[in-house]
């Protein structure tokens, strides 16, 4: 997800990395990409796309444009478009999401929340009963 966005823009490159040893603590808000590696409690907020490593421990609730898991989540995420969850992927909340993408092995408990326009059901008049 992120080599395909990062070919089509360059301001959608990766704008913050949360390395393997970084413990993060607070309210991350942020407008790029974001890779976290390490752990992070709080928040995260971010207008592009999140990349959760395998290694990586998330307690947050996260709002993103896309999101990819590896790691751990656990926290309610909002997700406006795609949701990936890799075979090693275990998150624990709430989703909302309008694309989801779930590889055998992850695990997901909480709600899931599909965002896609529903049409009204409209029957037709002339239906034979």
């Amino acid at each position: 997800m992120f080599e395909k966005d990062e070919q089509k823009s360059p301001s959608r490159e990766v704008e913050t990395i949360i390395g393997p040893s970084v413990k993060v603590e607070g309210n991350f808000s942020g407008d790029g990409n974001v890779i976290v590696d390490g752990s992070l409690q709080g928040t995260l907020k971010t207008r592009h796309n999140l990349r959760v490593g395998k290694e990586a421990k998330i307690k947050a609730d996260i709002q993103v444009a896309n999101l990819t898991v590896a790691g751990e989540i656990r926290g309610n995420v909002k997700v406006s478009e795609r949701t990936e969850l890799s075979a090693s992927a275990k998150v624990i909340g709430n989703l909302e999401t309008k694309i989801l993408s779930v590889e055998p092995g992850a695990v997901l408990q909480g709600k899931v929340t599909m965002m896609n326009e529903i049409k009204e059901f409209t029957p037709e008049k002339n239906v034979q009963k």
